[in-house]
């Protein structure tokens, strides 16, 4: 059975919100919008979002380093939210295993957000309905764009490629042969929900410089010593050229 996810791949991504901004435009225009913003820079924010980035803070100074990790719906195939769901609003499809919600049917009685161990529901304030990442399907299945544009907004607007779209059970599929030569991994397993992302680790590069490297060997005022050749009214253009 096909099963379309997203693999985001933690060692590129930089945490400029490109994914964010181009998901929340691209939903409030779709299907699945409006994304409504009652108060978004208040001090209690309200807003909608599909998918919304995490940065931390790892290590102790001065060995620190800075993790950006963006999260949405991870689209489980055991998916908790669809069985405590009272009216079926929230269902995962048979023909691409994306995990949808019926706005017509939805209640907003939070059940679906309980269930998550991921925190990937969203309460629209104004529609009183339960909200979430689509994987733009209404973008994906669009036979009037191009075969290229046919991904979820936030993969086509990544800078950095941090982000893959795919079948993950398709062996042979980008994201499948990312996942497995790159260490791929799903988030909290122990739920026993199998999330359908997954995430690229982290590969840190470590570098040995020796503290005479980190002297410039081009700079100029060591050509002859010129510090000590003023007397001679040369310029410093003379001794670049």
């Amino acid at each position: 059975m096909t099963q379309l996810a997203l693999v985001i791949d933690l060692n590129v991504c930089v945490g400029c919100h490109a994914c964010v901004t181009s998901c929340k435009q691209w939903n409030t225009s779709g299907s699945a919008g409006p994304l409504f913003d009652d108060n978004p820079f208040t001090r209690d924010p309200t807003g909608t979002f599909f998918n919304r980035v995490q940065t931390y803070e790892i290590g102790t100074f001065p060995n620190t380093e800075t993790l950006h990790f963006p999260k949405s719906c991870l689209h489980c195939e055991d998916a908790p939210c669809v069985p405590v769901c009272p009216t079926g609003a929230s269902y995962k499809r048979e023909n691409d295993g994306i995990v949808l919600v019926d706005y017509d049917k939805c209640i907003g009685c939070k059940y679906c957000s309980w269930s998550c161990p991921y925190g990937a529901r969203e309460f629209d304030e104004q529609q009183k309905v339960m909200k979430k990442c689509t994987l733009c399907v209404d973008r994906i299945y669009d036979e009037s764009l191009p075969e290229s544009d046919r991904k979820p907004a936030c993969v086509l607007a990544c800078p950095t490629s941090a982000r893959m779209f795919g079948d993950v059970h398709d062996d042979q599929s980008e994201v499948s042969r990312a996942i497995r030569e790159d260490g791929g991994y799903q988030l909290m397993p122990e739920w026993g929900t199998k999330p359908s992302n997954h995430y690229l680790p982290r590969r840190k590069t470590r570098l040995n410089i020796q503290e005479d490297e980190l002297v410039r060997v081009d700079n100029p005022l060591k050509k002859e010593d010129i510090r000590h050749e003023t007397s001679k009214n040369v310029s410093l253009d003379d001794w670049l050229m």
